[in-house]
């Protein structure tokens, strides 16, 4: 049923309902009519296109990664480019009930977030899909009446779908008026909470370092999960949750085991192992609720996938790094939400990276943190090692590659899903970085691709 037929009582009830939002993840859109209803989407270096019809009150979002896919090939997945995904976003309003002649458009993101490298000035992904992306709107004839790209900043695309209005914020800008003036904490403080976090659960400790050896015992795995009740649930919570793609119901860990297969039953595990504490979180450094705990399985994800690409590290180890680079900053998260206004004007107006700021605020950074934790624990080296020098795989003396895969993991993540928290990495080295890996920047691109769709998909 298209808008302009509704019986005007049902739209009484409509203007009446609660306001929802709705966050379109990237590489994806999202169609709506009119409702209480905001669309909303967080841009850095993606950029992001709002549709909106005056007079069907049809609209839509939709959340783009890249210019073009690099061939016919690649583009498995039309929406995360501007060329395919742009008409088909159009067609799809259309065919909604939408008017091609009363469009109006929206345009925002393409940002080089810094700080900046040669490599973000040479690539220039948002700059190109914004190109892109006009010369399509302006071959449809569909008049862009509100755009803001380029520049240094992420922000947040909004379109109500009551009034039809556009906005582009700062990203986090809603944060700071709630944000109370709370005294940095003094290093004891830090010491003591870093002291008080509950330790890994045994039987997460025993996988990490089968996973170190590269060598699954399942049968000694599972029996080791049955003994603790709370992995166990979280295990089989995880199995049947849309991340993880489940086409079937999961109910014991013998269908677990027999569905999945041992290796993602392993991932499982330690993921929900380190769901606990990214739950003990607030919202200092993530930007929407359960931003570090999806941040960390993108990035576990993401660096499973570069593993198997590159052949330099094994996958299980580089999704375990990834799963757990940024354990430091579940001790520091709960100073953080009372210091955000600092962290949030010196990471955004500044251009300061987190780990600087962490040091002013705090006297210690995340990644210090991190290896404390990891050292307390008795994590394998490896990881250690990761979890340490993930910002700066180029000073790790040990494991660099398994650093300099979490390094790049991180970096998409932090550039490409930038509603998950506040965080600015320093891409001064990623030339380096990339030929160590035997990559050169021109493959970068290529790399986007190899990020599993489930990454993006909206989070709860």
């Amino acid at each position: 049923m298209k808008w302009n037929s509704i019986h005007p009582t049902r739209i009484g009830e409509i203007m009446a309902a609660p306001i929802s939002k709705y966050h379109v993840p990237a590489g994806a859109f999202h169609i709506s009519e009119k409702a209480p209803l905001i669309l909303q989407a967080y841009l850095g270096t993606c950029v992001g296109l709002a549709l909106h019809c005056r007079v069907s009150g049809i609209g839509g979002v939709i959340h783009l990664l890249l210019p073009e896919p690099l061939s016919s090939l690649t583009c498995v997945q039309p929406e995360k480019y501007a060329r395919t995904g742009i008409p088909l976003f159009i067609q799809s309003m259309i065919d909604a009930g939408a008017h091609r002649e009363s469009l109006s458009a929206c345009l925002a993101g393409g940002a080089l977030v810094g700080p900046l490298s040669r490599q973000d000035l040479d690539l220039d992904i948002g700059g190109r899909t914004t190109e892109v992306a006009r010369k399509i709107l302006e071959d449809e004839n569909i008049e862009i009446v509100k755009s803001e790209t380029g520049g240094f900043f992420t922000c947040c695309l909004s379109m109500d779908m009551i009034s039809g209005e556009f906005t582009i914020e700062p990203a986090g800008q809603s944060k700071l008026s709630n944000s109370p003036c709370v005294k940095n904490p003094a290093p004891d403080e830090i010491k003591n909470a870093i002291g008080k976090l509950k330790p890994i659960p045994q039987v997460a400790l025993k996988v990490l370092r089968l996973i170190d050896l590269n060598k699954y015992d399942i049968d000694n795995i599972s029996n080791e999960i049955r003994k603790d009740q709370v992995i166990t649930a979280r295990t089989l919570q995880l199995a049947n949750s849309a991340m993880f793609a489940a086409k079937r119901t999961i109910s014991t860990l013998d269908h677990a085991i027999v569905f999945l297969g041992q290796d993602l039953l392993v991932k499982l595990v330690l993921t929900a192992a380190v769901q606990g504490y990214y739950e003990q979180s607030g919202m200092g450094y993530a930007l929407c609720k359960g931003g570090l705990y999806h941040h960390a399985i993108g990035c576990a994800q993401i660096a499973e996938a570069l593993a198997r690409k590159t052949g330099n590290t094994e996958p299980g180890r580089a999704y375990t790094a990834g799963l757990l680079h940024d354990i430091g900053k579940v001790v520091l998260d709960q100073y953080v939400t009372g210091a955000f206004p600092f962290f949030y004007r010196s990471i955004t107006e500044d251009q300061t990276s987190v780990q600087d700021v962490e040091k002013r605020a705090f006297g210690i950074d995340h990644t210090e943190v991190g290896r404390y934790l990891a050292r307390q624990w008795s994590f394998p080296k490896a990881l250690e090692y990761a979890i340490y020098h993930h910002h700066q795989p180029w000073k790790a003396t040990e494991h660099r590659e398994l650093s300099t895969l979490i390094y790049l993991a991180d970096l998409m993540m932090s550039r490409f899903h930038t509603e998950l928290e506040i965080e600015r990495l320093d891409t001064s080295g990623l030339d380096t970085q990339l030929t160590a890996m035997g990559l050169t920047d021109k493959e970068f691109c290529d790399l986007l691709d190899t990020i599993p769709p489930a990454v993006f998909k909206p989070f709860d």
